[in-house]
């Protein structure tokens, strides 16, 4: 039905505000006037411009995204981790990664249909050669360029507003930040595109206005299923949970406050809701990790992250179809391993530490080496030999026992002496001869979860030591020594008995009077290597602690675009830094959004007189904007908290965001003087900010593209006079 118009403006029955709910009695009534310049092109040219503008926007993403996309033809920044999971992935070799694995197996993807065998060993800064390496970077490149239509859709969808959208859009595609971001092969395009994605879908499910429609389940359905690719991806993603569940509960909330239906149909929105944005994403997460799981089924050098019955599972590994005894009897020589992430093994060696006691040194290793093996005796035992003869004897929870390093007969002992690192807790070392000691050399064996006086098994039982004498309990630290310890990994004795990093288990177990068994007795079942691997990855991220870095930055430093990021390689600068014009803008924005909602909420209260149009118009924008806000909010805010490094790219979902929010300022403002102002004065407006967004984004193409590796403040360099700023590094 054609709409109507007046001279002042166009009443819109057809459109509802952005991302209403079905069941909102203003969906089929709210009305809101229309600018000239939007009308007439939805009725003189039935969509045709719309196509036009759309098209370009496509061709300018398409044209700005590949642009040299081969170059440089060397591997940059993170390309050498992604990279090489994906040669794991498409060479079954199981490995570690603190991210989720849809994204790295989308890159594996895109390499194994582009011929990729997996062999090129990727190293920031080598040469590719006649590597096939084009086909992740154009799957990545094609992921993040599918954002730009994303997100103008999105702002279509919620308020019909061309020029809204499209500047949506100029601000994603002339953002050279974003453009650096999607041309490399890198985790960050598709998180984005997934983001994008549930929002778009959210946009649409919530302008259905048949509950339980086919529409209606089809946008739900694919709201969860987006969102569960973007913590796929990265947990980064998580943050999306959020505002889908801020958006979903703010939706029950106003089916709640429909007297028309009965609570009962309230009940059903929410089933239907925790079918599709909760059981649904979980299940797709659970499945992409059972297939992670399934292809990297060989054994590799990152298996020791993983515990020794982790690792029972991966074929080529040491515990794979290996046997030993089940039970742990005195005398026997044991191997001991922490239970933290990058567990390591119980070590000593003949070095003395040059502080403290002097003693002989206690430290924790990764390779697996003759040094770390030990023989477990009763504490009231010097020599550990047993004799052929004597009754097998068990060693029990609850027992006080000692260990003995087996190469130089040596005791673990405690010193009543700060540690070397860990002033807090006590030196740990190796004391006495030929096993003789003392007192100090006791440990209760205590077996997690064991009832008194059962028998201490290999693999399965986890334990701790705990020295009677100094009320200490056996841990390792994680800091390394200084030189003089070889970098091994400090142990110590913490007088805090409840240390997460006092848990032991035996990996290997030599004591030929014992019957052996298989070790996949000890092989884990898919659930509990899930939780072991989510255990890891959270440990991972948690263990990312600031160091001096060139690329650290802090969520202050992001939306000013204070710092950059180099992803340069040898004789090539490129820098990750957002178009000024744009960025900049993006802060004005914010101030105008806060601004307009302070206006609008004085407006309301005071009951101020102003037009139909203008007062539709701000709703309209606020509503809109209220959630793209909250979005920004979910996205940015934990990044305040957090106490991991942070990188400028951490930024990048919040950006999404951004934009949209310019995109409808922008709109905003031009609609309020849309009819003060002249069609050429309104041409030349818009013709100068796209002219601002490319020339600015032009005058910064060489270190998005890359430029030869010449400092700035030479003449001769193609970025002198650019340093806009001092803290800009190129």
């Amino acid at each position: 039905m054609k709409e109507k118009a007046s001279p002042a403006c166009t009443v819109d029955s057809s459109s509802s505000p952005p991302i209403k709910t079905s069941l909102d009695k203003q969906s089929t009534s709210q009305q809101f006037c229309r600018p000239a310049f939007t009308q007439k092109f939805r009725e003189s040219t039935s969509g045709k411009v719309w196509w036009t503008i759309f098209t370009l926007l496509m061709v300018a993403t398409v044209s700005v995204r590949f642009y040299k996309l081969r170059y440089p033809e060397q591997v940059c920044w993170d390309e050498t981790h992604f990279g090489r999971h994906a040669n794991q992935y498409l060479q079954r070799t199981f490995f570690f990664d603190v991210h989720p694995p849809l994204g790295k197996m989308l890159v594996a993807l895109f390499g194994y249909l582009d011929g990729y065998d997996g062999s090129f060993w990727f190293e920031v800064g080598k040469k590719y050669g006649d590597a096939s390496y084009m086909g992740m970077r154009i799957g990545c490149a094609i992921m993040g360029a599918l954002v730009v239509p994303l997100c103008f859709l999105t702002i279509w969808e919620m308020t019909a507003s061309l020029p809204a959208s499209t500047f949506t859009a100029l601000c994603l595609i002339f953002d050279n930040s974003l453009v650096v971001l999607n041309r490399f092969i890198l985790l960050d395009p598709m998180m984005l595109f997934f983001i994008s994605a549930t929002f778009f879908s959210m946009a649409h499910f919530n302008k259905q206005k048949r509950s339980f429609s086919f529409l209606w389940w089809f946008w739900l359905s694919s709201t969860g299923m987006f969102m569960a690719g973007s913590f796929s991806v990265k947990f980064v993603g998580l943050f999306l949970v959020f505002l889908v569940g801020m958006r979903a509960i703010y939706d029950l909330w106003i089916i709640l406050g429909d007297m028309s239906q009965p609570v009962t149909y309230t009940v059903k929105h929410f089933l239907a809701r925790a079918l599709c944005l909760i059981a649904l994403p979980v299940a797709l997460y659970v499945v992409i990790f059972y297939v992670h799981l399934r292809i990297l089924h060989l054994g590799g050098e990152e298996d020791e992250f993983y515990s020794s019955a982790f690792q029972v599972s991966l074929k080529g590994n040491m515990f794979h179809n290996s046997t030993g005894p089940r039970e742990v009897a005195y005398g026997a020589v044991i191997r001991v391993k922490n239970n933290v992430l990058e567990g390591q093994y119980l070590h000593s060696h003949r070095q003395l530490y040059p502080v403290g006691a002097r003693q002989q040194q206690i430290t924790t290793v990764y390779i697996r080496d003759p040094n770390n093996r030990w023989f477990i005796k009763r504490h009231n035992q010097s020599s550990p030999l047993w004799n052929a003869t004597d009754p097998i004897d068990l060693v029990r929870n609850g027992d006080l026992i000692r260990i003995e390093h087996r190469t130089t007969g040596r005791n673990l002992h405690v010193h009543r002496g700060p540690a070397p690192i860990s002033n807090k807790m006590y030196q740990v070392t190796g004391y006495g001869v030929r096993g003789e000691g003392n007192d100090d050399d006791f440990w209760r064996l205590e077996i997690e979860g064991a009832a008194e006086g059962e028998v201490l098994e290999i693999v399965r039982h986890s334990f701790r030591l705990v020295s009677p004498n100094n009320k200490c309990v056996l841990t390792s630290t994680t800091k390394n020594l200084p030189e003089w310890g070889f970098g091994s990994a400090e142990v110590a004795c913490n007088p805090k008995i409840h240390d997460d990093r006092a848990y032991w288990h035996i990996d290997d177990n030599r004591y030929p009077r014992l019957p052996n068994v298989s070790y996949t007795i000890y092989e884990l079942s898919f659930l509990e290597r899930f939780i072991e691997s989510h255990k890891n990855m959270f440990m991972g991220n948690a263990g990312f602690r600031p160091k001096i870095s060139d690329f650290q930055s802090r969520p202050w430093m992001w939306p000013i675009n204070f710092r950059g990021q180099f992803f340069s390689v040898e004789g090539v600068v490129i820098y990750l830094l957002g178009n000024p014009i744009i960025w900049w803008g993006h802060c004005l924005c914010f101030l105008f959004y806060f601004l307009l909602w302070i206006v609008n909420a004085v407006i309301e209260k005071r009951a101020v007189n102003i037009s139909d149009k203008q007062l539709n118009l701000q709703r309209r924008t606020l509503n809109t904007c209220k959630w793209l806000f909250i979005g920004f909010l979910c996205h940015y805010i934990p990044f305040w908290p957090m106490a991991r490094i942070l990188y400028f790219h951490h930024y990048f979902p919040a950006l999404l965001f951004s934009n949209m929010i310019s995109g409808m300022m922008l709109n905003y403002i031009l609609e309020t003087f849309s009819e003060k102002i002249s069609p050429k004065f309104y041409t030349y407006f818009v013709s100068g900010l796209l002219l601002a967004f490319f020339y600015s984004f032009y005058l910064f193409t060489p270190i998005t593209y890359g430029y030869p590796n010449r400092p700035s403040q030479y003449n001769d360099s193609q970025m002198y006079g650019m340093k806009w700023i001092s803290s800009w590094e190129f």
